[in-house]
Parts: structure tokens; sequence; C-alpha cells
């Protein structure tokens, strides 16, 4: 009895199990009165001939199981040719199972090197690099999106240079905020990019809210392809438009980047620190007029996140604009600018309060998957890494 449910185990479905040699070698056999020729789809009784084939199978403790199959060749009337008859769980040419790849690409996620993968499982690395892709193409046929969902977040990060044009080449995640999943891996960044690749989405009208950041490329896809949805900037993204120039001017006066505690109370909002570090900073900032502006304004964009009534955060808003266009310096000038093209983007956070934290956060895999991987030449493989590391 024992024996009987081992061997049920072990064998592939449809196969009658003849005899076993050792405990790693198992004779067996596929048992059917006809088979459907798969080309004209004939039913066949006709035995053409035999042959024995050996297939690596999911490993088994320690060993690796060997099931020696006798294949039948039949004869199609129709097509006059001989076809091979199919065995479940084995691709047709292949001579190792679907249960072995996928054991396989169990291995290669936690092992650390790919020759670790190849000593345990006794195959060359070319069959690893190829049965893994296989195996992450077949998960991602499983969890393909069929429609949109109502909330989405889009980001775009790095993936390194174009091998042929030296080019920085960008990859955009699309997320399901609803569910918290990565639905798709775009290549590129544009608005054609990102339109080609997301065809295959039905019902674009139940997209109702979109995070983002200040690409002029995702507001233009959003608005011309996903007519109910509405767009929310990431107060990331707008807090930190003037931190760039408030550290060139820093560095501008001290002369070098050293000091990170001065450098993160410049950055942090005042609101956080205490009494002391308030005043040390207000007497800093009175003797660099520009830096104080600028450290102003950013103020003024911590307070503004702060407010909880949507018509109150639109009159500080606008008020916030009007006042940069009376500043001094030339970058506070721009920052208005900004926030005048943005206004209504920036004024639907209070209406949702949904940020793109979930996507900084799939971007932080997605560079832990490229240094693992010492970096992507195919972007295709890259795109089933990454949807097998956040699904």
């Amino acid at each position: 009895m024992p024996e009987k449910s081992l061997i049920s185990f072990v064998l592939l479905p449809e196969l009658k199990f003849v005899r076993s040699e050792g405990v790693s070698r198992f004779f067996c056999e596929k048992v059917s009165e006809f088979e459907v020729c798969h080309r004209c789809a004939t039913p066949s009784h006709s035995v053409y001939d035999h042959r024995w084939v050996s297939l690596k199978d999911a490993p088994l403790r320690q060993a690796l199981p060997i099931l020696v199959v006798l294949k039948r060749r039949f004869m199609c009337g129709p097509c006059k040719k001989p076809f091979t008859e199919p065995i479940p769980g084995v691709l047709p040419g292949k001579r190792t199972t679907q249960r072995f790849k996928a054991a396989l690409l169990e291995a290669s996620e936690k092992f650390h090197s790919m020759k670790l993968v190849r000593e345990e499982f006794n195959v060359s690395s070319d069959f690893v690099y190829r049965a893994r892709y296989e195996q992450l193409k077949l998960k991602e046929s499983k969890r393909m999106y069929n429609g949109w969902p109502d909330k989405i977040g889009l980001d775009e990060h790095s993936v390194g240079k174009d091998p042929l044009w030296r080019r920085t080449r960008f990859v955009t995640l699309l997320v399901n905020q609803k569910r918290g999943r990565l639905m798709e891996v775009i290549k590129g960044k544009t608005t054609s990019d990102v339109a080609a690749q997301t065809q295959y989405l039905k019902n674009p009208e139940n997209v109702k809210w979109v995070t983002q950041d200040m690409y002029e490329g995702y507001r233009k896809f959003v608005y011309e392809n996903l007519p109910n949805a509405r767009i929310i900037v990431d107060k990331f993204h707008v807090l930190k438009l003037l931190s760039p120039y408030i550290l060139k001017e820093r560095r501008r006066i001290v002369g070098n980047n050293a000091n990170r505690k001065a450098r993160s109370l410049l950055l942090m909002s005042s609101y956080k620190l205490n009494y002391f570090d308030r005043l040390a900073i207000r007497r800093y900032l009175e003797n660099y007029p520009e830096l104080n502006e600028l450290y102003g304004f950013k103020e003024m964009l911590h307070s503004f996140y702060r407010i909880k009534n949507p018509r109150q955060a639109s009159t500080t808003l606008d008020s916030i604009i009007l006042a940069s266009h009376l500043a001094q310096t030339k970058e506070v000038k721009r920052l208005g600018r900004t926030l005048k093209s943005w206004r209504n983007e920036i004024l639907n956070y209070f209406d949702n309060r949904m940020t793109n934290a979930r996507l900084e956060g799939f971007n932080n895999k997605a560079s832990l998957v490229r240094k693992r991987g010492y970096g992507y030449k195919n972007l295709d493989n890259y795109r089933l890494q990454l949807l097998n590391a956040c699904s």
C-alpha cells in the first residue's frame, strides 16, 4: 500500500507504472485506446512504433527521479504522417516535466547564485535561464489583469543605459492602488508607450483616481485614455520641489556638503522640530535672505498639506501662488508657475488623500531586483522578474 501511494505521487497523470530501478528511476507507459492528431484533430487507433524517453522530474527528498516513459507514435490516416502521443505535464519536445521547471524556479529564488542551482539540479546554466523565464511567463499569464481598477498609480524609474544608443532607459510601473498589486511594467514612459502597452486592459471608464508625480506625459495619457479619472499629484513630489535649490544655496554659502544634521534640519518641516532647533534655524537664516525665502516657501507647502478643509486648501494654494509671483528668487517664481499649472491635480489630494507611497515601495523592490541581477539588458526579462517579485 505505501509503495502504491508513493508511485501515484511520483507518476504523472494518465501514466501506468511498469517497474523501477533503484529509488530514482521509474519505468511507465501511457495507456489509452486512441490519440488525436495535433495537425487535423482526427482520432487514430493505429500504433506506428514505440520508443523510450527519459524525463527529469521534480526532486524527491535528496534524489532527482527519472521517469522513463514508453511513448507511442500513431499513424494519422488523413495526414499520412505519424505523430507522438502527448504526456500530461510535459511540453512537446521537452525532456523535463513542468514540475521539474517549477521546482527549479523556486530554487532560483532561494539560492543566491545560478551556480548553486545548476549543481543542485544537474543542469546547464542555459537551461536554468530558459526554464526560469518560461515559468515566469506562465505565472504572468495566470495573473494578467483583464480590466482597469478604480484606483491606480503611475511612476517611473531608470534601468540603466541602452546598450546601443547609450541613452537612459525608463520603465513605468502601473499599480492597482486598491489591491496593492503591481499590474504592469511598461517599457518607456512616454504617453504613446503607456497607451500602446495598456491597450489590452478593458473598461478604462472604471478608473476614478490616478496618483502620479508631476510628469506631463502621464497627465496627457490619463486625460486622453481614462475619461472618468481624476489625477492626484503625490504630495511628496510637491514638498520636495524646493529641496534641491535649498541644498544648492546652502552649498554656495558653506562651500561644501558637510554637516548632515544642518542639511536635514533645513529640509524638515519646522512643525516637527523642537523650540531650540527652530530658533537656531531662524537666527541662521537672518543672514542669508535668498535661503530664507526658499525656506519660507518650503514651510508654506508643509503647512498647506496640514489643512483638512478642501475649500481652505484651495484658498491657501492660491495665496502661495500669488506670493511666489512677488518673490525675489527665480526658483520661487518657477515654483509658482508649477503650482499654477498643476493646481487642480494638487487640490484633488484633499478629496481622496491618496499618495504614491506604495509605488515608491515597489521602486525600492525594483532597485533590489536590478542589483541582484547586476543589471538587465533585456527589458522583457526585467519586466518578468519585477512582476514576480511584486505580485
